[in-house]
């Protein structure tokens, strides 16, 4: 004779599955925030002045909070979870389920704003307004986030400017003499011998200053990154967003199916009574 499917068992599996999530979630968030290099480069992904000026860290700081947080909020409800399977009532139970379609909506609502809106969240790669951040923000005092992470990407993409290396030529840092003024480019868009140094971005030493300072290529072009960075940034942060939605999509389906359980649980209950 088969033996009875053990619904209750399925909860808690389901909901064990979901306790790990929020741990991981715990901790991949203090990961990231102890991930410098990566929150500075996301500071480049807020192009306007008002979105710099508004955010007194870059976007992926807050976003490195945002994920423990849920991870904690994840955590607590799966505790719920074997609470509410300990006391086996429909209160309990809906107490539960509620909170699990509560954090399963605000998941959504996020993933949906982050796919069609991301300017909702002050993310941009448009082109132009990329840069203009530049050419308004790199090597001005107060800004020196945002010429970090410039500098850090010219370093990691061996690139130079945005998408091009003559955007410092009419450049607040060009114009107003924020460099040395017979430079025609940061440093760092130039082939450095320290480059496998982890902060070389904030010390480079070129091979050839004199030769990577030149203004006619034919003199610049062994000593000097000539690709532009735009294209390197939107790849970096189509794999920081894969990341992301994988993640979302997995916790979602695990949340999913403690729905089911849950449901699957109450029908029996129901069926028990009847």
């Amino acid at each position: 004779m088969a033996r009875p499917f053990n619904h209750k068992l399925l909860r808690n599996c389901c909901n064990l599955i979901f306790l790990f999530c929020g741990v991981m979630l715990v901790v991949f968030g203090f990961y990231l925030i102890n991930d410098s290099k990566r929150i500075l480069l996301s500071r480049l992904l807020v192009t306007t002045s008002e979105q710099l000026n508004s955010l007194p860290q870059p976007l992926f700081y807050y976003i490195s909070i945002a994920i423990p947080v849920a991870g904690c909020v994840a955590v607590f409800i799966a505790l719920l979870g074997y609470w509410a399977s300990y006391q086996q009532t429909y209160c309990c139970l809906s107490l539960y389920f509620s909170s699990v379609i509560v954090l399963l909506l605000a998941e959504s609502l996020v993933c949906l704003a982050i796919t069609l809106w991301p300017h909702c969240l002050g993310i941009s790669l448009d082109e132009s307004k990329m840069v203009k951040a530049l050419q308004g923000n790199y090597g001005v005092p107060g800004k020196e986030q945002f010429t970090n992470a410039m500098d850090l990407a010219q370093t990691r993409f061996g690139c130079c400017g945005m998408n091009s290396n003559i955007n410092y030529n009419t450049s607040s840092w060009k114009l107003q003499g924020y460099g040395q003024r017979e430079w025609v480019v940061p440093l760092t868009c130039c082939i450095l011998h320290n480059v496998t140094d982890k902060m070389s971005y904030l010390d480079p030493k070129p091979v050839n200053i004199t030769q990577c300072q030149m203004l006619q290529k034919m003199d610049y072009v062994q000593n000097r990154h000539e690709v532009p960075c735009l294209k390197y940034l939107e790849n970096w942060y189509y794999e920081q967003y894969t990341l992301f939605l994988g993640a979302s999509i997995i916790i979602a389906i695990v949340e999913f199916c403690v729905l089911l359980s849950v449901i699957v649980n109450c029908t029996k209950q129901k069926h028990q009574i009847l």
